[in-house]
């Protein structure tokens, strides 16, 4: 069977997909991967096609948007319109993409953020699957990730963040889209209210890459939408960390990592002032990742170490904290490894995730990015170093964690059994090629 997998994004919005990727191919499947081109050695690497997209919706983040917003200081829901106005110019590139990366195909998992691929799969008449690593569908249960740094005053609240955001998105894409659909899919365009509630009354399955112990299934979720467990993507066989990093950590008791993923604050040099003095407020060693750091060339005392890329699957284990930005990946890392976080959202689902670990009693209250102080690091990095009941909380999620198998579940039920068109579909009734 031919699988398409299409993600976009930052290594940590592909590697959960790359792991997926694996185990459908692990199952006998021919799968190729679409996302940008700077993953493709890793995805080859892995034994996986590599289909390119163009037109990453994170490098503008990354960039003057994203500077932009970080100075301005404005809503999350308000930088999601700006930034659908700055991405519109390349959305007929991405989705020509797309379209070219689907041709062939058996069937077809895509993230949200991938969205074109739903289009694609109904010109093709072949079955799709939305693959999210994070609450991407309405529900009462909590409000859509935009909205999700306020408090909820109840489920009719929530319900309208996820319709408006859904209409937000849709209505700035809406005439390129239907213009894509009737040129190049040969497709009906769709109507005002856009695709979302033709893909509930279609059941186009929903496959979550998230663990139910972190995020119960919402009660109003159909059947047809899953919680799997995370995809995790362990580090290559043979690999070895280097020895500085070996030395560093047997040199001393377990350190606080500090990462920002594909973050960078607007001031990488005061934030890392910032961090090392919370650090050594904390009276704690560090180990700092490079990438939320930009230029800055701050002088790092013996205690802190810095290191570019370290698999989190070998090196959370063997911190005493995770101080984190909140994004999925990262999010569900610590909790496997069982280590306490401290959260600095910025934007997106980081808030969401940040207060998951809250909430779970895995680490102490989310700190915003805007809200960081040295005080307030410090004090949470106490909270996750020392307090006993926290760290029991994250010892007991990450032995329930590490017995989940959330690849061959979503495997599973790739292959074997999903909605779609409003009538099961399995593989198995499928003609192999």
């Amino acid at each position: 069977m031919r699988i398409t997998v299409l993600t976009v994004g930052s290594r940590g919005d592909v590697q959960p997909y790359l792991a997926l990727g694996a185990g459908l191919r692990a199952a006998g499947h021919d799968v190729r991967l679409a996302t940008h081109a700077r993953f493709r050695d890793t995805i080859e690497e892995r034994g996986l096609a590599f289909r390119p997209l163009e037109g990453d919706p994170r490098e503008l983040i990354r960039g003057r948007a994203g500077a932009e917003w970080l100075a301005s200081g404005e809503s999350t829901i308000r930088f999601a319109h700006r930034f659908l106005r700055l991405f519109r110019p390349l959305l007929r590139p991405y989705l020509d993409d797309v379209q070219a990366a689907c041709a062939g195909s058996d069937a077809i998992v895509f993230a949200p953020l991938a969205f074109a691929a739903w289009h694609v799969a109904e010109a093709l008449g072949v079955p799709s699957w939305m693959a999210a690593v994070q609450p991407a569908t309405r529900t009462r249960a909590f409000p859509a990730l935009p909205a999700a740094a306020r408090e909820s005053p109840g489920g009719a609240y929530n319900l309208a963040t996820h319709i408006l955001t859904e209409q937000l998105v849709w209505q700035a894409l809406r005439p390129a889209l239907n213009a894509w659909r009737r040129e190049s899919l040969a497709l009906r365009p769709l109507p005002l209210r856009g695709p979302f509630r033709l893909m509930q009354t279609r059941r186009t399955p929903v496959l979550y890459g998230f663990s139910p112990l972190v995020l119960p299934k919402p009660t109003d979720w159909p059947p047809w939408y899953q919680l799997t467990g995370y995809w995790f993507l362990d580090r290559p066989a043979g690999w070895s960390p280097p020895p500085r990093v070996a030395r560093f950590l047997a040199s001393g008791p377990p350190p606080v990592y500090v990462g920002f993923g594909s973050m960078v604050p607007r001031d990488p040099a005061a934030t890392t002032d910032l961090v090392l003095g919370a650090l050594r407020r904390a009276g704690v060693r560090g180990i700092l990742a490079t990438g939320w750091m930009g230029e800055t060339t701050v002088s790092l005392p013996d205690q802190v170490l810095a290191v570019d890329d370290i698999p989190h699957d070998w090196l959370f284990p063997r911190v005493a904290a995770v101080v984190h930005h909140g994004g999925a990946g990262t999010t569900a890392a610590a909790m496997r490894a069982g280590r306490p976080a401290v959260v600095v959202p910025f934007f997106a689902d980081q808030p969401f995730w940040a207060g998951r670990v809250a909430g779970l009693g895995v680490g102490p209250p989310p700190i915003p990015h805007r809200r960081l102080t040295l005080d307030r690091l410090a004090w949470a990095i106490r909270i996750a170093v020392r307090d006993d009941a926290v760290a029991r909380r994250a010892l007991a999620l990450g032995d329930r964690l590490r017995a989940e198998d959330g690849v061959a579940r979503a495997v599973e039920a790739i292959t074997h059994g999903g909605w779609t068109d409003a009538r099961p579909r399995s593989f198995a009734c499928m003609t192999h090629h």
